[in-house]
């Protein structure tokens, strides 16, 4: 694998950003690593980070380029402060910078497929939540998303009373999705958007989600899987007594890249 950082400026949120990028490399004789032949265009895994992180994280808490290696796939690990991946209320666009600025660019520099087949999201908490944004709202440029411990729901942070312990991430919530009011039944309501997108008769992705039995967003995840697992494609796993870190996200990181459905012509 090649890695790739990249700063250029983005037109939507109207300033210079960052990400890094993992790309398949032909090669011979590098120790510890499997060599692969693969042929562009490659298919393409946005990879996002969680809401005290940046678009380094998944590279220096996991093993992440040496679990891609030999898939041919391209990694794309974006950072978005703590946007949640969300065209926020009082902020910038940093869900029209995921979902329409950022494709284009990855497109332009690298030689990715544009075709929704060989186009994937994943990502943890905040991640997560942001993966299954762009899989139920982009249904249509989107094969599979994965969830990792995703905080998938946001009304206990816009309904916590305030204190000196929460007041980044009250603020931070009132900042991105506004009040209560506003999130509700709006498109930033995951189970909302996914139940007005199944009325819809539309094609939606494949969805995955996995989470630790004592990590804070259990909860919603066990609701989001049990309102919608006969509904969609979705795909669950937990893991007693793991909470919120980074040995399971990178254990379950590897369960997420067997489990999307790179076309095996890649191979």
């Amino acid at each position: 694998m090649a890695l790739f950082h990249v700063e250029f400026f983005s037109e939507v949120l109207g300033l210079s950003s960052s990400i890094d990028v993992l790309v398949p490399q032909r090669k011979k004789g590098q120790i510890g690593i499997k060599v692969g032949r693969f042929e562009p265009p490659y298919p393409v895994l946005y990879l996002l980070h969680g809401g005290s992180d940046n678009h380094t994280n998944w590279q220096r808490n996991t093993s992440i380029e040496r679990y891609v290696a030999d898939l041919g796939l391209v990694v794309v690990m974006p950072t978005v402060q703590y946007s949640f991946y969300t065209d926020q209320k009082y902020g910038f666009n940093y869900f029209t910078y995921l979902s329409q600025e950022l494709p284009q660019i990855v497109q332009e520099f690298f030689h990715v497929s544009d075709q929704r087949e060989d186009t994937f999201a994943a990502g943890l908490s905040m991640g997560g939540y942001g993966a299954f944004k762009l899989g139920i709202s982009c249904y249509n440029k989107f094969a599979a998303v994965a969830s990792l411990s995703g905080s998938i729901d946001q009304r206990d942070r816009l309904t916590m009373k305030p204190s000196i312990e929460n007041q980044i991430m009250l603020q931070m919530a009132r900042n991105t999705f506004g009040s209560y009011e506003d999130y509700d039944r709006s498109d930033n309501d995951l189970a909302w958007l996914m139940e007005k997108n199944l009325a819809k008769g539309v094609k939606l992705p494949k969805f995955y989600q996995a989470c630790g039995t004592k990590d804070h967003n259990y909860q919603v995840n066990v609701e989001f899987y049990r309102r919608f697992k006969d509904q969609v494609d979705l795909t669950y796993e937990e893991l007693p007594d793991r909470g919120h870190d980074w040995g399971f996200w990178d254990e379950y990181i590897q369960h997420v890249l067997k489990w999307l459905p790179i076309r095996k012509s890649w191979n």
